[in-house]
């Protein structure tokens, strides 16, 4: 049985920077704790309107960094001309509305499919792994799969905040474990991201053939009070079991 890895989303560090529009605290040093600590990969979400990571951080961490940078795009023009002069080794495309929060929901693949297939294909010949943050549906695997993705993520905000109410959860994770089975038929690899706590770590960490979690808001807000290298270990430790 293959090893679940731990992927760190740092976003928020560079959130807590920006609230103030000072140069600390650092998403570089965050990244470079992440990894010391035993993260498998890094994430960041380079937004359109640059809430938090930005590319002088996209710049700084691609360089310094020895696992993989996982990063994070909408799927739109100037992204694509970014991603193509960055190369990082790991992409996720993932849905974007200027006025969200944070990500409500996985992509709409029907929408502008022609140009998410290029951009696929573009930087596919970069030697980038792609990755489709989608929901736990199994019509948008098979639309992943003949897109030619690497990877899905599977969206699970709607789970975790379920978990998080004590409300029952049962029937939306009957639906992930559906669609990992459907991933793993198709040849995807599947992936797990959004909203995740200690708790709803665990539960879908039981699920075989989720093969990466991606936890930042959570993980990066523990932190503050137990410091990361901490809040890495518990998390390694409970997709260990």
């Amino acid at each position: 049985m293959k090893r679940i890895r731990l992927g760190v989303n740092i976003d928020h560090v560079a959130t807590v920077r920006n609230a103030r529009g000072e140069t600390y605290p650092s998403p570089l040093r965050a990244a470079l704790l992440a990894e010391k600590n035993g993260a498998d990969s890094v994430t960041i979400h380079l937004r359109e309107d640059r809430r938090h990571i930005n590319e002088l951080d996209l710049n700084k961490i691609i360089k310094k960094l020895k696992i993989p940078l996982n990063l994070e795009i909408a799927a739109t023009k100037e992204m694509l001309k970014i991603a193509s002069r960055s190369k990082p080794p790991f992409l996720c495309i993932v849905p974007e509305k200027r006025k969200e929060i944070t990500t409500e929901g996985g992509l709409n693949l029907n929408h502008n499919k022609n140009f998410l297939k290029l951009l696929i294909k573009r930087l596919k010949k970069r030697n980038s792994r792609i990755s489709l943050f989608i929901e736990p549906s199994l019509k948008d695997l098979e639309k992943a799969k003949r897109l030619n993705a690497d990877c899905v993520e599977i969206h699970t905000g709607k789970l975790c905040n379920l978990i998080n109410k004590k409300k029952n959860y049962m029937k939306e994770l009957k639906k992930i474990q559906k669609a990992v089975k459907k991933g793993k038929e198709l040849g995807l690899e599947v992936h797990a991201g959004h909203g995740l706590t200690y708790s709803s770590a665990k539960i879908l960490s039981r699920i075989k053939g989720i093969q990466e979690f991606n936890i930042g808001h959570f993980l990066i807000g523990e932190s503050i009070f137990e410091g990361m290298p901490s809040i890495i270990k518990k998390f390694k430790k409970i997709l260990k079991s």
